[in-house]
This record gives structure tokens, sequence and C-alpha cells, in this order.
């Protein structure tokens, strides 16, 4: 019997082993680029862009040799200074930005691109950004549809990781959005909208599975599942509860900084950890006055599934800062935002197929090593979450 147990710890180990040697910046160390395109005479485009203020600065003043664009917006700052900073560099970061963000006439020449207005500093979700236009010429030839290609803020140059740039477009009769990264750089206006909703489904299930700390949620809810019903129940509260702060944030009627909504997110995955642990003793408990288990009442299922609920709307605004949703748009991308929490959905569905089968088969085959095992993983996840709180709140740097 000595044995389990130690297989148990074996196993968890490993798993706290995997935690700690995955990529701490992962999941959140990103940026979000916006840019949304409109016609402007015959075959021009305007792209109004919203870029973080001081990512383009740094990227800029390197990419463009002008360290005083660094110095004035980074390095000797001054207050309220933002928008003459983006005047007086104003030619570095219309260069840089158009360097690594193209439009084309579809089966024509480039467009010429020049600046149509000043850029304006502002805050998107307790984030500065700044906002300016382009306008591309296009005076090629032109088949009804344009290629939009973006390399914004590239892994090479290490300011940040997994740049996504969000486009809307309304260019002669055609609407949509699209999501491009590395991977996926660059679409055509022409494009299906089945193809452009799969990118937003993909960019979902990325998140998801580079999301540690999503992941360790869902974990340890699965482990203080005791039948199908249970984790289908909770599955489902925390799906709906999520997608409903989804949508109102997507529609601009909820907005909660990442300084509330981050740490939360840590503190839903120490809470749930820590409901199975308190669990796993009171049943321990009765076992040493050789009582039986006392079975979960009708209350105490319903405070479970509200708990799951209230934390899946927090972690519904997490998904929604992950895109730093602020500002209500169009329907086009309201449902393309849609198709990216269905591959939120995919990913957490298949990850309780591949975990709670085995487990439960466990329970059955292995009780003792199954009960061990939980409580060795559910306290290794309540410790990342407690730590991972902590970090959040005093906002150290390279929390997942």
């Amino acid at each position: 019997m000595r044995t389990a147990p130690r297989v148990a710890l074996v196993l968890a180990l490993i798993a706290a082993a995997l935690l700690l040697s995955a990529d701490p910046v992962a999941a959140h160390v990103t940026t979000v680029a916006y840019a949304d395109l409109t016609s402007a005479g015959q075959a021009d485009v305007r792209v109004e862009f919203d870029l973080q203020y001081e990512l383009l600065s740094a990227s800029a003043a390197k990419a463009q040799g002008d360290p005083a664009l660094f110095a004035d917006a980074i390095g000797n700052p001054r207050q309220g200074a933002e928008d003459q900073v983006l005047a007086d560099h104003a030619a570095a970061i219309l260069a840089y930005t158009t360097a690594r963000f193209t439009v084309a006439a579809d089966g024509g020449a480039a467009c010429v691109p020049r600046a149509d207005g000043p850029a304006v500093f502002h805050t998107r979700d307790a984030t500065d950004y700044a906002r300016f236009a382009v306008r591309y010429a296009c005076r090629a030839a032109y088949h009804g549809a344009y290629v939009v290609r973006s390399a914004l803020f590239p892994d090479s140059e290490g300011m940040v990781k997994d740049t996504k740039t969000i486009v809307a477009y309304a260019l002669d009769g055609r609407s949509g959005s699209a999501a491009l990264d590395a991977a996926h750089p660059q679409f055509s206006t022409a494009q299906p909208w089945t193809e452009r909703f799969a990118e937003f489904f993909r960019l979902g299930a990325e998140h998801l599975l580079t999301g540690i700390d999503h992941i360790l949620f869902l974990v340890a809810l699965i482990i203080s599942s005791r039948r199908l019903r249970d984790v289908v129940f909770a599955a489902t509260c925390f799906t709906a509860a999520h997608t409903i702060t989804f949508l109102l944030a997507a529609l601009g009627l909820v907005h909660v900084g990442e300084m509330i909504v981050e740490p939360g997110i840590a503190l839903s995955i120490a809470a749930v950890a820590a409901w199975h642990l308190w669990e796993e003793r009171i049943r321990r408990a009765a076992e040493r006055r050789r009582l039986p288990a006392p079975a979960p009442t009708r209350r105490a299922a319903l405070l479970r599934l509200a708990i799951v609920f209230g934390f899946g709307l927090i972690h519904g605004l997490g998904f929604a800062t992950a895109l730093k949703i602020q500002e209500p748009w169009s329907w086009t991308l309201l449902w393309s935002l849609l198709v990216f929490n269905l591959g939120i959905e995919a990913v957490q569905l298949a990850i309780i197929l591949i975990v709670f089968p085995p487990l439960l088969l466990l329970r059955r085959r292995m009780p003792r090593t199954a009960t061990v095992l939980g409580v060795v993983v559910t306290t290794i996840v309540l410790l990342f979450g407690l730590l991972w709180f902590a970090m959040r709140v005093l906002g150290i740097p390279g929390t997942p």
C-alpha cells in the first residue's frame, strides 16, 4: 500500500517540473496591435493604427536609428508631452509602421503610404497607445480586393513575444476582420469568411493552450469533480459565465482593468484547488473515525457551481483583456471574437476528455493512488495560484 502514494508523488513532481520548465511569459507578455481599414477615394485605403506607445517608440527608435525618440518617450519622459513626442518623431514612426504593415491591390503593386493626420496619445485598457492614420495610395490595377500584411513588433526585435494584429476592414462593399501573427502574417479581403473565422478559432485555441493559469484552473476543476456529471455541470457554468463577460466586454458594456482581472484569475485557481483539499480533509477525518464519507449535499453542489460561475465571469474578462477589448466594434468583428471564444471552448473540452476519463479509471482501480495524486497535484496548483496572486497584486514582472 505504501507504493501507491510514492507513485502518485512521483507523477505529481513530474507535473510540477513541467510547470516550472514552461515559458513563464508565454501567455501574457504579448502585444495587440489594431488596424482599421476603410476606403479613401477611388482606390486608396485609409488605415487607422492603434499601437502601444512605449513599444512603438522603442521599436521605431531602434529600427530607424532615432535614439532621441526612445529618450523622449521612455528614457526621460515628460508628463503630458506624449503628443509632442509623437509629432517630433512622426517620420520615424511612419517609416517603422509602413515598413512592417503593407497594403497592396490584389494582383497589383504595393500601395504607397503617407501620413494622414497627427498621432494622438491615449489610454486603452490601462495601457498607453498611440493612434494615427496612414493613407495608402493604390494606383495599380485594382481587381476588387486588397492584400494586407503585418509584421509589426516581430519576436526578433526582442521587445515582446507573439504580436497579434487585429484588422477590421470595410472596403468597397467588403467588410470583415482578421487576426494576423507571425504564423499567419497576411490575408486578402477576397478571403472567404470561413477562413477568417478559422484564424480566430485558432487564435482562441492557442490562447488557452499557452495560458498555464487557465489550464491549471481547469485541471483543478476536473480533479475536484467526483462524477462526470459534476465536471460537465461545472464546465458548463464556467463556459456560460466567461461567455457572458466576454460578450459584454466586446460590446463595450463592461471594462475591468488587468490589475483586477489578472489577480482574480490567480485567486480563482487557488480557490478551486483549496475547495478540493477541504473536501479531502473532511473525507479523511471521516475515515479516521471509521465513518462513511459524507455525501455532498445539494447546497454544497450549488455553492460550488456558483463559485465556478463567479470565477468564470472573471476568466471571461481575462479572455477579453487578452485582445485588449475595451471599445464596441463592428458586428463582423464581434462574430469573429465569438469564434475566438469557440476556439477556447474546443481546447477546454479536449482537456476534459483527455484528463477526466483516466482519472475516473484510476479512482476505480487504485483509489488510494488517485486520492494521493489528487491531493498532491491540487496542493501544487494551490501554491502556484497563491504565488501568482501575490506577484500580480505586487506588479512583479514575469508572472504567467
